[in-house]
């Protein structure tokens, strides 16, 4: 039996989400990509790139009629499907605004796990 490490409940989740790589403060990188899981702390997406570790990800994501602003860093990044990849991505920057809305996501989707 494994150790549960998280320290947010994750739930499944596609949502189409836009995705900017910061190096310092130019962008480098942008994209579309999915959300395929979120928690209050991170989320788990699909993209066509890698994101090196040591730049920012600003990513706007549609949740249900919100749209969420968030900024992170890449924290593990697995080869996907059809030459994609997963990326975990872990929140560093988030408006509590923001946060109050993925609470509720959340929130909303855990019921009906249940």
């Amino acid at each position: 039996m494994t150790e549960n490490k998280r320290k947010h409940t994750r739930v499944s989740s596609l949502n189409l989400l836009y995705v900017g790589v910061y190096e310092k403060d130019l962008l480098i990188k942008q994209g579309i990509g999915r959300t395929l899981d979120v928690s209050e702390s991170g989320i788990r997406l699909e993209m066509h790139f890698l994101v090196d570790p040591k730049n920012i990800v600003q990513l706007s994501i549609g949740l249900k009629d919100e749209l969420v602003d968030i900024k992170g860093r890449a924290i593990h990044t697995v080869p996907g499907r059809s030459g994609k990849y997963e990326i975990g991505i872990k929140f560093n920057r988030i408006k509590k605004s923001s946060l109050e809305i993925v609470k509720k996501y959340i929130a909303a989707f855990s019921k009906y796990r249940d």
